[in-house]
């Protein structure tokens, strides 16, 4: 059986699906990919860990049968990575399954794997399954802004991935580590839906990397256990994380008194400097917030060093003195991407609420950050 496909575009396609293997594997085929072509030259790649799979679709111009077969992952992306762009022949003896790749001044021979060997994650062929379609920026956009904020401990499994809280007219968007928490909601299409799932870090990855610039509309089909999303190019499935996401609308103060407006990279920048000197495994940074400054400070006592800043900023409240922890700012403003941004305080052991000086259209971002215990500045 002979098939030609564009090697670029099937480099395309494999580095994608690639992304859902494990780097280590109980099941030695589930280091390859399942590749199949159907009576209509549709050429499918899928790869799998068993509780994850996803599936890039091409058509073939060229293409003389049928047929389901492995193929090392991991070689065939490295090949293709460095293949010039042009038509690619494979050449595959279906008794044997030797594969011979080709191509102007190249020739490459592998042995495949019986395709049937293939596990695949069980579908859910429940009769309730709530289906919807939305662009796949929102998602994309959605799991962008709240990725960095999933906990990773293993204790708490339920907030181990991002809260896909999906209304009629919006989605939002929701992660925590008890640390710091963020809230997304994206009203750019409404679902006409509502349904609620914890998405794991690992499709939510996938999703970000494959749709981030992705024009394309998503098919979103949910069940009890799993996800499915599906364009004509993709398809993933995935299971959600069990359990119940607390509830945070409780945590998210109303009313926080003081406002806070500074430029994002001046405050970045200056807390990445003072970040240099806090104590290790603390990250303890001070702020004294007064008028039209705010006075940053870290120390560590062990080796006897001390940093401070100061920034300009607009603030409209009493002076404040606070502690927050500089690697979770700095991931706070790292995400935020308006020039300004608008931090509302209330006192030292109430948390900040950090915003955009101006949303987006059609979206709203909130992020909390739990502050540390300090004495004074």
């Amino acid at each position: 059986m002979k098939f030609k496909v564009p090697s670029r575009t099937l480099y395309n396609a494999s580095s994608a699906v690639s992304k859902v293997i494990n780097s280590k594997n109980v099941l030695e085929i589930l280091n390859n990919f399942l590749i199949e072509i159907d009576d209509n030259k549709m050429l499918t790649i899928t790869g799998s860990d068993t509780e994850n799979s996803l599936t890039a679709r091409i058509q073939l111009t060229e293409a003389d049968g049928s047929i389901r077969f492995c193929l090392d992952a991991r070689r065939l992306v490295e090949l293709l990575r460095e293949l010039p762009e042009q038509s690619v022949t494979f050449e595959v003896n279906e008794s044997t399954l030797a594969i011979e790749i080709t191509y102007p001044g190249g020739n490459y021979n592998l042995v495949g794997l019986n395709g049937d060997e293939f596990p695949l994650p069980r579908k859910d062929e429940e009769a309730e399954t709530i289906t919807f379609i939305c662009p796949a920026t929102q998602l994309a956009n959605g799991i962008d802004n709240s990725l960095f904020a999933v906990s990773s401990d293993d204790f708490r499994p339920q907030m181990m991935g991002i809260y896909l809280d999906i209304q009629n007219d919006n989605i939002t968007f929701v992660a925590t580590d008890t640390r710091k928490l963020v809230k997304y909601t994206n009203s750019t299409s409404a679902p006409g839906v509502t349904a609620a799932c914890i998405l794991p870090v690992k499709p939510a990855t996938i999703i970000k990397n494959i749709f981030a610039k992705s024009e394309d509309n998503l098919n979103v089909r949910i069940t009890s256990k799993r996800i499915e999303i599906e364009t004509a190019n993709f398809a993933l499935s995935s299971p959600f994380i069990k359990g119940n996401f607390p509830d945070y609308r409780r945590v998210i103060p109303e009313n926080n008194p003081y406002t806070l407006t500074v430029d994002r990279q001046s405050l970045l920048t200056a807390v990445r400097r003072v970040g240099v000197f806090v104590e290790s495994g603390v990250g303890l940074v001070r702020f004294r917030i007064s008028g039209d400054r705010i006075y940053l400070k870290s120390q560590d006592n062990n080796l006897c060093v001390t940093a401070r800043e100061e920034v300009a900023c607009s603030y409209d409240g009493n002076e404040l003195v606070i502690g927050f922890s500089a690697p979770y700012l700095i991931e706070i403003l790292n995400t935020l991407s308006t020039d300004d941004i608008v931090i509302k305080l209330s006192d030292p052991g109430r948390p900040g609420v950090f915003c955009p000086s101006e949303n987006v259209k059609d979206t709203d971002l909130i992020m909390l950050l739990m502050p540390m215990a300090i004495i004074d500045f």
